[in-house]
């Protein structure tokens, strides 16, 4: 059973940055793939970012591409999720999750074990 817990919410004004932790226990973080997913108020968790296990290739959705960055440290056991350029529409609560199958998927149901969320809000 692994266990994640996220870091690094909190209240921005919009074209700041902040950057997301996710330190995982229980299980080596190298050996998933992890994914970072989010949901605002009324709308459905989608899917923000994914990093694959065995070369750390990255897939983003289209509405952070060029502004997001997925990463992790396997030394640290922890997965990062830096956010640049921060718009209001990018208030929501922060979720990461691993699978251990071998491909960065946006799919919500296809990852094995979630953290309880953090929360970022972009001020306008």
């Amino acid at each position: 059973q692994v266990q994640l817990v996220e870091s690094g919410g909190g209240l921005v004004q919009a074209g700041g940055s902040l950057r997301l932790s996710c330190a995982a226990s229980g299980g080596t973080v190298s050996r998933y793939v992890m994914g970072w997913f989010r949901q605002a108020p009324g709308k459905r968790r989608t899917f923000v970012a994914g990093i694959r296990r065995n070369d750390d290739s990255a897939l983003y959705a289209d509405f952070v591409k060029g502004r997001f960055s997925i990463s992790r440290d396997n030394a640290k056991n922890t997965g990062y999720l830096q956010m640049n350029n921060l718009k209001p529409e990018d208030t929501a609560v922060y979720y990461c999750a691993v699978r251990l199958g071998p491909l960065a998927v946006a799919t919500e149901s296809e990852y094995d074990f979630w953290g309880q969320g953090t929360q970022v809000t972009v001020s306008s």
